[in-house]
């Protein structure tokens, strides 16, 4: 049972960090203080890929922590 929820865990945490790498940044920060780019006038982001890849992080990020959880109590 224990090296299932590993192997699972595992598997979440590559998916998970697969989904945050694959999103793209928002233009605030330093990079917006420095001048940066046009990207706020140039670019239209889809908001169905971004939508998409955001809720899959929330779902990823929440399956994690209970897979998490379980492991804690069974150990």
């Amino acid at each position: 049972m224990k090296i299932a929820l590993l192997v699972i865990l595992a598997l979440i945490s590559v998916v998970l960090v697969l989904v945050v790498m694959l999103q793209q940044g928002e233009s605030s920060g330093l990079t917006a203080l420095g001048g940066g780019s046009d990207s706020s006038f140039g670019k239209k982001k889809s908001k169905g890929y971004d939508d998409k890849l955001s809720r899959l992080t929330v779902i990823a990020a929440i399956a994690f922590l209970i897979v998490n959880l379980i492991l804690v109590v069974i150990m």
